[in-house]
């Protein structure tokens, strides 16, 4: 019977991607994602080489993250960024990431971000135990498209990107 809840992900191979943002160091307890996208957002306008219309929200684990235990309180670096075709004319205030080729488990979600810690938890301890994947040491990230509705639509639609191997 399939899940219509919890969709299986697409496994892609994904080359490298360079992203262009602005980032915060922030933990669920102390979430200032909403302050950084709202500071990135006049900023994006400024970016000339913009490879799609979308937006990416990235998150970069502690190189523990795999054997220490997640927690409220447990510290990560975000990222509001969008993926370039060139690294020149950047934005002086915006940094570079650049994110390694590897392979991806790609989930659709629909939603709100309110609602999003239960699909997370889902692909963390269901999917992925029960999966022949293991987490890979790579950021993690959201696909926004550029007709994206925002974070608390329902009807809101983007990809979550996880870093398997």
């Amino acid at each position: 019977m399939k899940d219509t809840k919890h969709p299986s992900p697409v496994i892609v191979e994904q080359p490298a991607l360079t992203l262009v943002g602005l980032q915060a160091t922030m933990s669920l307890s102390h979430n200032t994602t909403m302050q950084l996208w709202q500071t990135f957002g006049p900023l994006r306008k400024t970016i000339l080489n913009k490879s799609n219309g979308g937006s990416y929200s990235v998150q970069c684990y502690a190189d523990d993250f795999m054997t220490t235990p997640f927690t409220p309180v447990t510290k990560f670096v975000k990222w509001a960024a969008v993926a370039l075709t060139t690294e020149n004319d950047i934005p002086n205030q915006l940094e570079v990431l650049k994110i390694p080729k590897g392979k991806w488990a790609v989930f659709p979600y629909k939603g709100t971000t309110r609602d999003f810690g239960a699909f997370a938890q889902y692909i963390y301890s269901q999917w992925l135990p029960n999966s022949r994947y293991q987490l890979d040491h790579r950021p993690h990230y959201e696909f926004m498209p550029e007709d994206y509705l925002g974070p608390n639509n329902p009807q809101s639609e983007e990809e979550v990107w996880i870093p398997i191997k």
